[in-house]
């Protein structure tokens, strides 16, 4: 299948330019910085390692998948490689797809590179959901990615707007906070504020119910608890990837 086909060429082409060696690295430097703060911790090492741990390499994940989709399809712009693929008489969507699956696969391997060595601190369980979780994250983050670097065309643009996306719901849960707290002084200007933010919560994912670092300090949490921010991200996910092939057969061959 061209899907196929696609998706396999994404992949070696990762596997062959530099990001391999960019997870390798980031992978040493969370692990040094763990075992840095085995030493200077004073009490509760183990979790402080395993907190600490895991937030870095789940934002690592996010980054590389990011910037490698993004450098990817911008490349492929520049080098008119994109223009000689359409050329061939195969439908628009199995190549948007095809790109879609491979850097997917990508944000895979990465989770799963990443969620090994947290075996050493972790309980499997508690590791395996968190990794499906980083899995899905870092899939929704290359959607993000390759939707922003086809339309913008510049990777700066398209890195810029995949990491607002992201830290922008990543925060939002606590910009509700904030905005709702008892100390702001209730008045217009504040009940327009507040409305604009829950508007904004609603087309945004809820990114900070996922990849949670206390599922693997306190146990996996229960099916209910972890169905319902997956299936959320499968919905985001699918409205991104129709978003990219609405956006994409627009284009010009």
């Amino acid at each position: 299948m061209p899907t196929a086909i696609l998706a396999r060429l994404v992949l070696l082409e990762a596997r062959r330019g530099g990001l391999p060696w960019l997870a390798a690295g980031g992978l040493a430097v969370a692990l040094l910085l763990a075992a840095f703060l085995s030493q200077v911790a004073l009490t509760e090492a183990r979790p402080l390692q395993l907190a600490v741990l895991a937030a870095l390499l789940r934002a690592c994940a996010v980054f590389l998948v990011a910037v490698h989709v993004s450098a990817s399809v911008i490349r492929e712009m520049n080098d008119k490689g994109l223009e000689l693929m359409l050329s061939l008489p195969l439908p628009r969507a199995s190549h948007y797809l095809g790109r879609l699956a491979g850097h997917a696969a990508t944000a895979v391997v990465i989770a799963l590179a990443f969620a090994l060595p947290l075996l050493a601190w972790a309980s499997p369980g508690a590791l395996a959901l968190w990794t499906l979780s980083l899995a899905l994250e870092g899939t929704l983050v290359a959607a993000a990615a390759l939707f922003f670097a086809l339309t913008l065309a510049q990777p700066v643009a398209a890195i810029a707007a995949t990491a607002g996306l992201y830290l922008l719901a990543r925060s939002m849960a606590a910009i509700q906070a904030i905005a709702a707290g008892p100390l702001v002084e209730p008045s217009v200007a504040q009940r327009v504020a507040r409305f604009c933010v829950d508007a904004v919560a609603l087309l945004l994912p809820r990114l900070d119910a996922v990849t949670r670092t206390e599922w693997l300090l306190y146990g996996a949490p229960d099916a209910a608890a972890f169905a319902g921010p997956m299936g959320a991200l499968v919905v985001y996910l699918a409205l991104l990837t129709a978003a990219g092939l609405f956006d994409f057969y627009r284009r010009n061959a």
